[in-house]
């Protein structure tokens, strides 16, 4: 349940570009327990769906509380393209969970708050640095390097560029 720390300094060894949705919803009155519950226990759901089928795109997921009314999920993707994919997918919970709420605005608006916001990040537009940590964020969506494998510094992890090289330069 806890995991262990990894010794020494990590990067995460996600290759290419970067896909993360921060998704949320605020409770605005605590009072309205039918209006916001079924959307706090929706995420789960569509997490453990998601994570049935690794094909749909889901890298990885951390839940977390901003405060005793904030709730939100940062997630990675494999390509904004399973992203949308499965958002619009209608044999996916994420539909019908959609479905109910746009059902349910007009009284629930009021009670309930819900944002996301999506980031393509560029490959050369993201580093990370893991200091005696569990893998955590991207890289427990993507895995661990040693530090050494990308750059020492900010800066040289940010110019780590994926992918073999090919045309006459390569070799």
């Amino acid at each position: 349940m806890f995991a262990k720390p990894i010794p020494g300094r990590m990067t995460a060894a996600a290759e290419g570009d970067v896909v993360i949705l921060l998704i949320g919803m605020r409770i605005n009155h605590f009072w309205g327990v039918h209006h916001w519950l079924p959307v706090l226990l929706a995420m789960p759901r569509m997490l453990r769906e998601l994570g049935r089928d690794k094909s749909r795109g889901l890298l990885g997921h951390t839940l977390l509380a901003g405060s005793p009314r904030t709730y939100y999920v940062v997630q990675y993707w494999e390509s904004k393209e399973k992203l949308l994919a499965y958002a619009a997918a209608p044999d996916m919970f994420h539909r019908t969970a959609w479905a109910m709420v746009n059902r349910k605005e007009r009284k629930s608006r009021q009670h309930v708050g819900l944002w996301h916001e999506t980031y393509i990040v560029p490959e050369g537009s993201y580093e990370s640095i893991y200091a005696d940590m569990p893998e955590f964020g991207l890289a427990a969506a993507t895995g661990v390097l040693p530090i050494e494998r990308r750059g020492r510094a900010a800066a040289d992890r940010l110019a780590h560029r994926s992918g073999a090289r090919s045309g006459p330069e390569a070799g």
